[in-house]
């Protein structure tokens, strides 16, 4: 009888290699000052999903070349929360220490972004930056950072574990 792969070990492996890549690609971000363009921000996604089907891709061929959708997702979840803690500890460190105010030129750009929509009024832009405010703690904003990248990381495994899903034949 053939041993599972270790999906820990596999999680750590593309959890790690994809938490990289969210860094220097926010890095990017970052340094352009893109942190509020919708559009570069949305490559995140597609670097999670490549991440995510190497990762799974690496069990199934380990595993003689089948995978069952949970497989699939528990390796995605663990590897999403790998990345995700990577990637948000590298986000509050970058927005605490090496570039605080990445936070004031992110809320500068909502603002502008906000005050382009003409059914706002000041008061209500304010009240909405001043909210958003409370949840830039490094705290929540790791915790934030985790989660999402857990929900995400789940959500896309689902999908990716049911196309990529291999069944073995029945053994009896």
């Amino acid at each position: 009888m053939e041993e599972k792969p270790s999906t820990a070990s596999l999680a750590l492996k593309w959890g790690g290699i994809t938490g990289i890549a969210l860094v220097v690609y926010s890095t990017l971000l970052y340094t352009i000052g893109g942190m509020a363009n919708t559009a570069l921000t949305s490559i995140v996604y597609v670097i999670i999903a490549v991440g995510l089907v190497l990762g799974i891709r690496e069990f199934r061929t380990l595993n003689g070349g089948f995978l069952s959708i949970g497989e699939g997702v528990g390796l995605g979840a663990l590897t999403a929360a790998v990345s995700g803690i990577i990637s948000s500890a590298y986000s509050v460190i970058y927005t605490t220490v090496i570039d605080p105010s990445v936070r004031e030129q992110i809320l500068n750009q909502v603002r502008a972004k906000m005050e382009e929509q003409e059914n706002l009024t000041d008061e209500q832009i304010d009240q909405a930056l001043e909210i958003s405010q409370k949840f830039q703690t490094p705290g929540l904003q790791f915790m934030f950072g985790i989660l999402g990248s857990i929900l995400v990381g789940v959500i896309f495994s689902l999908i990716i574990s049911a196309i990529m899903r291999r069944k073995k034949d029945n053994p009896f």
